[in-house]
């Protein structure tokens, strides 16, 4: 396995938990959408911190790239599928780096 092998599996990996922690944060959006007076404590407190630190960045850019589309009363947020699709390109790529580095070898 080549040095080139460990970045590729190491920014896989990398990718792969950035997608589960994207998935919490449209989780944890929901939870916001639907009970406005949840308010997480202790441990949870820190996690939700965590989360929502992490994927600010690429959502917040993504908002001001393409701003939510009013629909009536209703606003169409694209932010966070934008960010999502853009990790899941990012993991194909990444993928396909890592066999084609893995067959030269």
């Amino acid at each position: 396995m080549g040095a080139l092998s460990v970045v590729w599996s190491i920014l896989s990996t990398l990718l792969l938990i950035y997608f589960f922690v994207m998935w919490a944060r449209f989780v944890l959006d929901l939870i916001r959408t639907f009970n406005r007076s949840w308010r997480p404590r202790g441990f949870w407190l820190v996690v939700v911190e965590a989360v929502y630190t992490v994927t600010d960045p690429p959502v917040r850019f993504f908002r001001r790239l393409v701003p939510p589309i009013r629909i009536g009363q209703v606003a169409l947020d694209l932010g966070w599928s934008l960010a999502m699709l853009l990790v899941i390109v990012l993991m194909t790529i990444v993928s396909g780096l890592s066999a084609a580095t893995a067959g030269v070898a």
